[in-house]
């Protein structure tokens, strides 16, 4: 596939250390090099909410390696799709770009009981996604 074919998607909140690290490893987990991934935060934590890697690692993708990253105008502008978890005004909206926001509740501070539904949602709304985008599952 060619990079032109190849669709871009970004997902930010706030502090890029849950739900935008869920929805970017489910989409990576289930797109593979069908479409670019990036995540990212307008505030970024120094790590990964440890209970949101505990969460990931009981369907089997591991985010333990992944890091929070700030959010950019240059990786807003290299993406096709640009998906909004909470992190209201602080988010760039650049002309020509999709943009979609995911009212999903922020996983920091509650324990897996709560991180649970939130990681399930963030699944069905990726599966979701990529059937808009024409692109099947890997299973």
């Amino acid at each position: 596939m060619s990079d032109r074919t190849v669709p871009s998607v970004l997902f930010v909140c706030v502090h890029n250390a849950g739900r935008s690290q869920m929805a970017a490893a489910f989409l990576t987990h289930l797109a593979g090099d069908r479409v670019r991934v990036r995540s990212a935060g307008s505030a970024p934590a120094d790590t990964v909410n440890p209970a949101v890697v505990a969460a990931m690692a009981e369907t089997g993708i591991d985010i333990a390696a992944e890091t929070p990253k700030v959010l950019t105008t240059e990786a807003v502008l290299a993406s096709d799709v640009v998906i909004t978890m909470g992190c209201g005004d602080s988010c760039p909206v650049f002309p020509g770009k999709r943009y979609l926001d995911w009212p999903l509740e922020d996983p920091a501070g509650h324990g897996l009981d709560r991180i649970r539904p939130i990681r399930d949602a963030i699944e069905h709304r990726v599966r979701t996604l990529l059937a808009d985008l024409g692109i099947p599952a890997h299973t």
